[in-house]
C-alpha cells in the first residue's frame, strides 16, 4: 500500500484550528519533548528527562532490580504456558492473545531466558552462563537499565506520539527526508529520541508507528536499523571506558558523519530496498503527508497535528494502553532479550567464533593503516552480540587511533542482538535475523573506511 492509496481530507488555508485541539497538541507534546528530546547537564553527564526518571527509579530500587527481573521472567513463562495449555478466554482474543498465544520458538525462548536468569541469580549451573561477563552482564548490568527505561518509555511515549507532534514534525521535514533517506519526515523523531535517550526508545517508537499504520514495512525496517542510534550518554560511557574522553567532539562528529552516510546508502540497497511498501495489515495506512500547495507548510503541519490531537485517546484509554505496553515489554520482550543476549555473550566470550569470523578483517584493517590489526579485528564484529563488547576488547589495545576507530565503529553498527536485535525480532516489523546480520555487515563495511579516513586525515 502506498501513500497514493490513502484518502485524506486536504485542509484549506481557511480551515479553523479549534483552540481546544491546539492546546491538546501543544501541552502534551511539550511534555513529550521535555521528557525525550531535551538534554540536561547533570554533573559530568548528559541525560534526558525520561532518563533522569529511570535513573531515579534505578537508585530507589537498587539491588532489588535483578530479583525483580527474575520474578518477571518466571512469571512470563508461567503465564505463557498457562495460556498455551489451558487456553483461557482472555488468551483467545484481544491484546493478550498476541502476547501469550505464541509459537513454539517463542515459548522456548521465554523458558530459556527464565532458566538463564535463575541460574545467574542463584549462581548454579555452568560458568559460561553464570559468569559476570555473560549472564552477569545481562542480569546485573543490563536488566536494571532495561526495566527502568522500558517502564518509563512505555508509560510516557504517548506524550510524544499520540498528540500530534509526530504529525507536525513529519510534515515540516517531509521533503528533505524523502529526498535524502526516502523516508517519512516523522522518522526524524525516532532518530532524535534515540540520540537524546536510547536506541531502544527509538525502536519502540518505530514499532508502535508501524503497528499503528504510520510506516510501511520498508520504512519501519530502514528506520529501526539505521536511525536507532546510541545516545549521547552511552557515547560518553564508551569513550571514557576506552580512555579517549578527551576526543569526544572528534569522536561524535565522526559517528554522526559516518552514520548518516551509512543510512543514505543502506536504505537504498538490499535487503532493505527489497522490502515491500505494505502496511501492517490489521490497520492499513493511516497517514498522508502530501500537502495541498494552497496551504502554507507551517499551517498545514499545524492542521495535521491538531487533527491528530483532537482524536487522541483520553486519560483512561491512555492508562490502559500504557499498562498493556508495560505488560507486553516486561513479559514478552525481556525474556527474549535475556535469551538472545546471554547466548550471544557466551559465543563471544567462551568460543573462538568471533575470532574466526574476524580473520578476513585483519587485511582490511592493515589496508586502512589501523595499528594492532590482529587484536582489533574481533572488535569489529563482536558488536553484533552486544554494543559494549567492542569497547571491552579495545581496552587491551595500546594504539589510541585503533581505540578511536573501534569506539566509533561500535556506535555506527547499530544492530546488536542483546537489545536492539531482540526487540526487532519480537516486534511486528517485517525483518528477519539474517537481514539484521546483513545490515550489520553492510554498516560495518560502509562506516569503517569513513571512520579510518577521518581519523587519519583530521585527528591523528
Amino acid at each position: 500500500m502506498s501513500y497514493s492509496n490513502v484518502k485524506s481530507e486536504q485542509p484549506t488555508s481557511s480551515a479553523p484550528i479549534p483552540p481546544a485541539h491546539l492546546l491538546k497538541f501543544l501541552i502534551p507534546s511539550l511534555i513529550g519533548v521535555l521528557l525525550f528530546l531535551v538534554p540536561f547537564q547533570v554533573g559530568d553527564s548528559i541525560n534526558i528527562g525520561m532518563g533522569l526518571m529511570a535513573d531515579g527509579l534505578q537508585t530507589l530500587l537498587g539491588s532489588a532490580l535483578p530479583a525483580i527481573a527474575v520474578v518477571i521472567l518466571c512469571l512470563s513463562v508461567v503465564v505463557t504456558l498457562y495460556a498455551k495449555i489451558a487456553q483461557p478466554a482472555w488468551a483467545k482474543s484481544g491484546p493478550f492473545h498476541e502476547m501469550f498465544d505464541v509459537g513454539a520458538i517463542w515459548v522456548v525462548m521465554r523458558v530459556l531466558g527464565a532458566i538463564f536468569v535463575l541460574m545467574t541469580y542463584f549462581q548454579f549451573g555452568p560458568e559460561f552462563v553464570t559468569a559476570s561477563f555473560t549472564g552477569g552482564v545481562m542480569l546485573n548490568d543490563l536488566a536494571p537499565v532495561l526495566l527502568t527505561f522500558f517502564f518509563f518509555a512505555a508509560v510516557l511515549l504517548p506524550f510524544l506520539v499520540e498528540f500530534g507532534f509526530m504529525e507536525f514534525i513529519g510534515t515540516m521535514v517531509r521533503k528533505p527526508f524523502r529526498v535524502i533517506f526516502n523516508l517519512p519526515g516523522r522518522s526524524a523523531i525516532d532518530a532524535t529520541a534515540s540520540w537524546m535517550g536510547s536506541g531502544t526508545v527509538g525502536v519502540l517508537i518505530t514499532a508502535q508507528q508501524y503497528e499503528q499504520g504510520y510506516y510501511n514495512g520498508r520504512e519501519a525496517s530502514v528506520i529501526a536499523t539505521n536511525f536507532s542510534v546510541a545516545s549521547i550518554a552511552f557515547s560518553l560511557l564508551v569513550i571514557n571506558f576506552v580512555g579517549i574522553n578527551h576526543l569526544f567532539v572528534q569522536f561524535y562528529f565522526t559517528v554522526v558523519v559516518s552514520g548518516l552516510i551509512a543510512a543514505v546508502i543502506v536504505s537504498r540497497i538490499p535487503p532493505l530496498s527489497r522490502k515491500t511498501n505494505d502496511y501492517y495489515e490489521p490497520v492499513g495506512c493511516q497517514l498522508s503527508e502530501e500537502r495541498n500547495e494552497n496551504v502554507g507548510l507551517f499551517r498545514y503541519s499545524l492542521l495535521q497535528a491538531t487533527r491528530r490531537a483532537g482524536s487522541a485517546p483520553g486519560p483512561r484509554e491512555l492508562a490502559r494502553l500504557a499498562l498493556l505496553n508495560v505488560i507486553d515489554i516486561f513479559l514478552t520482550l525481556l525474556p527474549l532479550v535475556f535469551a538472545i543476549g546471554t547466548v550471544a555473550l557466551i559465543l563471544a566470550e567462551f568460543t573462538p567464533l568471533f575470532t574466526w569470523l574476524s580473520y578476513p578483517m585483519v587485511p582490511v584493517l592493515e589496508l586502512l593503516r589501523i595499528p594492532e590489526a590482529q587484536a582489533a579485528a574481533p572488535a569489529t564484529l563482536v558488536g553484533f552480540a552486544d554494543m559494549f563488547l567492542p569497547a571491552v576488547l579495545a581496552t587491551n589495545i595500546e594504539s589510541e587511533l585503533t581505540r578511536f576507530v573501534i569506539a566509533c565503529l561500535s556506535m555506527t553498527q547499530l544492530v546488536y542482538m542483546s537489545e536492539i536485535g531482540a526487540l526487532l525480532l519480537k516486534s511486528k516489523i517485517p525483518i528477519k535475523f539474517w537481514e539484521l546480520a546483513v545490515v550489520f555487515l553492510l554498516r560495518t563495511a560502509i562506516t569503517l573506511p569513513i571512520i579510518a579516513f577521518m581519523a587519519h586525515t583530521f585527528f591523528f
